[in-house]
C-alpha cells in the first residue's frame, strides 16, 4: 500500500479557454490563462507556508475525440516570505462516455463525475524547499468554469 500526505494546495482562477483548433483526428486543443492564484501548505516539519502564483501561468490542453483530456500546466510560485518554486504539471482528466460531447464542445462537467490526476515536477529556488525536488508528488484536481484547485500529495517512504 502506498501512502501519500497532503502537503499543499494551489488554487487558480482560469480564464475562458482559447481554442487553437479542433478536428476529428486530434480533438480540441485549447490554452487557458490562469492569471492569479494562491498556494497554502506545510513543509515536512509541519511549518505552514502561503503564497501566490505568478502571472503567465498557463494550462495547455488537448481533449481527444474520446473525451480524455491531456493536460500540461506551468506555474511559478512566490511564497509570502520571498522563496519561490516552479511546477511543471502533466496529467489527464477523463469523463464518463455520456459527457464526451460536452467537453468536446467546450463545456464543463461536475468534478464529482470525472478522474483528474496529475504528476508534477518541481524546481525549488531555495534550499529550504529542496524537499519538493527530492520527493514524488501526485495531484488530485478539480476544474470548474472559473477555477482549478490542485491538491499536492507527497508519496511517503
Amino acid at each position: 500500500m502506498v501512502e501519500a500526505k497532503l502537503m499543499f494546495t494551489v488554487s487558480v482562477t482560469a480564464d475562458k479557454p482559447v481554442l487553437v483548433g479542433q478536428d476529428n483526428v486530434n480533438g480540441r486543443r485549447q490554452l487557458i490563462n490562469c492569471p492569479k492564484g494562491t498556494v497554502e501548505g506545510v513543509d515536512p516539519d509541519g511549518k505552514a507556508f502561503t503564497g501566490v502564483t505568478l502571472p503567465c501561468t498557463v494550462d495547455s490542453q488537448v481533449i481527444r475525440p474520446n473525451g480524455v483530456a491531456e493536460l500540461s500546466a506551468r506555474y511559478g510560485i512566490r511564497l509570502d516570505d520571498g522563496r519561490s518554486f516552479y511546477i511543471e504539471n502533466n496529467g489527464i482528466r477523463t469523463v464518463p462516455p455520456e459527457y464526451t460531447q460536452v467537453v468536446l464542445n467546450g463545456g464543463f462537467v461536475d468534478p464529482s463525475l470525472y478522474y483528474f490526476v496529475t504528476t508534477p515536477k518541481i524546481e525549488a529556488y531555495d534550499d529550504s524547499l529542496r524537499w519538493m525536488e527530492r520527493n514524488v508528488f501526485l495531484c488530485k484536481a478539480e476544474r470548474t468554469p472559473d477555477t482549478v484547485v490542485i491538491h499536492y500529495y507527497m508519496v511517503e517512504k
